[in-house]
């Protein structure tokens, strides 16, 4: 029984992190295969100067190469000059590997500082929206228990993302500064390897678990939430009209499946969703 316990406990935020970790790897990578209201949500929310994507990208490539001159260095060179960097910073023959205050954008040396900084940003931008859409809500039924509610809900709400971003930098810090280079070493080769994905990997892999830090019950949703956006990054978005059928089968038998559970046990749709149902199956 404990078991069973543990692993239902886990399971939500496990399908959330890996899914959020095939959505950040493809916004980073490939960003096309998001949709475009998605990708620009995400980007808005990451803060981050396009032209470090872009370097990761082309470290991704083999196009920008630590120790070598492949005309490259122009791009994170005019990131200097904006942030008033040395500008041997951005020169990949030169500076192996670029420095972590480049990704911490004016934050300061410190990766631990960065992370701290990134969770307050990101943490006041999303308050910006949670707590009005809660005040809203309550103002239907004003009370000084509903309005305390709406408060600190929006400030957890605001706490996961944080914490989503906050994880994703400080990922991306720990393998290319804090752990990578004691595992792989210092050599060109190795930090070609920890800027070509194994960075953003690590980033990827870590911010997902914020969702501990959400109430149990909004896991699920969640989960279920960005889970099919993850297998979009993974399957084509238009299929030819001779395999459309696929996502005709699928759609008919997943209805069939929440259909199903409906019926026999309607606790287990839960959310608009279930109570719409409900209403429409019930005799």
């Amino acid at each position: 029984m404990q078991a069973e316990t543990i692993i239902s406990g886990i399971t939500d935020p496990a399908v959330f992190a890996v899914s959020c970790a095939l959505i950040m790897w493809t916004w980073i990578y490939v960003p096309g295969r998001l949709p475009r209201a998605y990708d620009k949500w995400i980007s808005s929310a990451a803060a981050v100067d396009p032209r470090l994507i872009e370097a990761l990208q082309r470290c991704r490539r083999h196009e920008l190469r630590y120790g070598e001159d492949t005309g490259q260095a122009s791009l994170l060179q005019s990131m200097c000059r904006d942030f008033q960097w040395p500008p041997r910073w951005g020169d990949p023959a030169v500076s192996i590997p670029f420095p972590c205050e480049m990704v911490h954008m004016g934050s300061g040396p410190s990766c631990e500082g960065h992370a701290l900084h990134r969770f307050f940003q990101s943490w006041r931008w999303a308050m910006a929206t949670y707590l009005p859409l809660g005040l809203l809500l309550v103002a239907r039924k004003p009370s000084v228990k509903g309005l305390v509610r709406a408060v600190l809900s929006a400030g957890r709400s605001s706490a996961f993302l944080g914490s989503f971003i906050a994880l994703f930098y400080y990922g991306v810090c720990l393998a290319r500064t804090r752990i990578g280079p004691g595992i792989l070493g210092d050599s060109v080769a190795s930090r070609q390897a920890l800027d070509s994905g194994i960075c953003v990997g690590s980033g990827c892999l870590l911010c997902g678990w914020s969702i501990l830090l959400e109430q149990p019950g909004r896991r699920k949703d969640m989960a279920l939430f960005v889970a099919p956006r993850a297998l979009a990054t993974l399957l084509p978005r238009r299929y030819p009209l001779d395999k459309q059928w696929r996502e005709t089968f699928i759609f008919a038998t997943s209805t069939a499946v929440v259909f199903t559970c409906v019926l026999e046990n309607k606790d287990r749709v839960r959310g608009l969703l279930g109570s719409v149902l409900r209403n429409i199956l019930e005799p």
